[in-house]
């Protein structure tokens, strides 16, 4: 990775410490399919790396559409929380964007203060705004394209606000936003992006997304493969520059964050 990249968004050793599983998937498996923790290789507890510094927010991508974020407060979520691909420890706080069986899971670990799901249980509209120490974690909920037609409020894209940045994870979106939706979610820094192209939605409509936020760094995820990643990438090149991390771990920070570029992280 070139030089300067590692001053803006630097990888940490943590990587290697988690263990984590950043292992592709080739499809959106039934949960049975994903490899659990022991699989992954996670490690001990014991070698859980210290917080991130003031102004600080460490970012690890743990594989298909999960990320890790730590604060300086030492507060931890996890998104699109399945059970399988995880952590080595039990985060604060698990975000699961709709109830499609490789992005939630009824069997939180023990020790999770706060699970929120991005929909209804009900067949109501989920509604979370949760301040755990310096996080603050908010949905905006949106519709899920099915066979039979829309299930209205099925997604939630999750905002997480943490060191003055604020991170939206799109989750299983299906479609493009409208003023009201652009509204809620407010100026967004980082956007975790599903790049996928056939179980989200196409591409070109994804980087359209893209463009309506308007972030300053767009992170894919949920590719399954290096071409399907190429394409996104060629998509949205005139807008975002691809750089590339070695590790699935970057430490971000408002003052220095790449201005318009797609960060790559390995493990999609």
């Amino acid at each position: 990775m070139l030089g300067w990249l590692r001053s803006i968004v630097a990888p940490t050793a943590a990587a290697a410490a988690f263990g984590m599983a950043a292992t592709a998937l080739a499809n959106c498996f039934p949960i049975a399919q994903l490899p659990d923790a022991a699989q992954a290789g996670v490690q001990p507890i014991a070698l859980r790396p210290a917080p991130p510094a003031r102004g600080e927010v460490r970012l690890t991508f743990l594989g298909h559409s999960s990320f890790l974020i730590e604060t300086p407060a030492g507060v931890t979520a996890i998104t699109d929380y399945n059970g399988a691909v995880r952590a080595a420890f039990a985060p604060d706080i698990v975000t699961m964007n709709n109830a499609h069986s490789t992005h939630y899971t009824d069997f939180v670990e023990p020790g999770v203060k706060h699970v929120l799901r991005g929909w209804g249980p009900a067949g109501g509209v989920a509604a979370h705004d949760v301040t755990e120490g310096d996080l603050r974690v908010r949905n905006v909920p949106t519709n899920v394209r099915e066979s039979g037609g829309t299930r209205y409020n099925g997604n939630s894209i999750f905002v997480f606000e943490v060191a003055d940045l604020c991170i939206a994870h799109l989750g299983h979106l299906h479609h493009t936003l409208t003023d009201v939706h652009l509204g809620e979610l407010g100026q967004i820094d980082v956007l975790l992006v599903p790049a996928d192209g056939a179980y989200t939605m196409a591409q070109e409509l994804m980087v359209e997304v893209v463009g309506q936020i308007a972030p300053t760094l767009v992170v894919p995820m949920h590719y399954f493969s290096s071409s399907t990643l190429a394409r996104f990438l060629e998509l949205i090149e005139d807008s975002y520059e691809p750089i590339y991390s070695d590790t699935p771990t970057v430490t971000l920070t408002s003052l220095k964050l790449p201005y318009h570029k797609v960060l790559v992280l390995p493990g999609g």
